[in-house]
């Protein structure tokens, strides 16, 4: 898949289960879907899994996804997205969006991607959440394409 994925124009569009996306959307939404259903692997053998910088993709899809939470809901998309700020498994710092106090969430990025691929509930993760937009994307985030879905409840999927 790699080598056909990199023979493509960057520029071109690919359809998927969801609406069409740009080669590198693609192929960054491959990734997490291998890494969100990996993590159930991992859980489902009681190995704790070892994550790297990697991620850093899949917190971006994550990040990007913001309209699209909402928007795949019917909901209205609300203001300015939240300012998020996640420490890498390495240690290294993530950041996007303009720095905002309101509006935020910091914390494990790997926690964040939890989040993201509905593997974790909300509450269930160590993130810190501020202001109600934060709140209202995080509750119901989801970085993958089709109808909506519902992440767990609390307490329903602890790693």
């Amino acid at each position: 898949m790699c080598e056909l994925l990199g023979a493509l124009d960057p520029e071109s569009r690919l359809k998927g289960f969801g609406p069409d996306m740009g080669v590198r959307m693609f192929t960054t939404a491959r990734q997490m879907e291998t890494w969100a259903h990996g993590q159930d692997v991992y859980e489902l053998l009681r190995v704790r899994r070892r994550n790297t910088d990697r991620i850093r993709n899949i917190a971006l899809i994550g990040v990007k996804t913001f309209g699209w939470t909402f928007a795949n809901r019917g909901l209205p998309v609300p203001g300015d997205p939240p300012y998020v700020r996640l420490t890498a498994p390495s240690g290294a710092v993530w950041e996007w969006n303009p720095s905002c106090e309101r509006n935020r969430v910091e914390g494990s990025a790997v926690d964040f991607c939890h989040g993201m691929t509905q593997g974790r509930h909300i509450t269930d993760v160590s993130l810190t959440v501020v202001g109600e937009t934060a709140w209202r994307w995080m509750s119901i985030a989801q970085c993958f394409a089709g109808g909506p879905e519902d992440p767990p409840k609390p307490g329903q999927r602890i790693g």
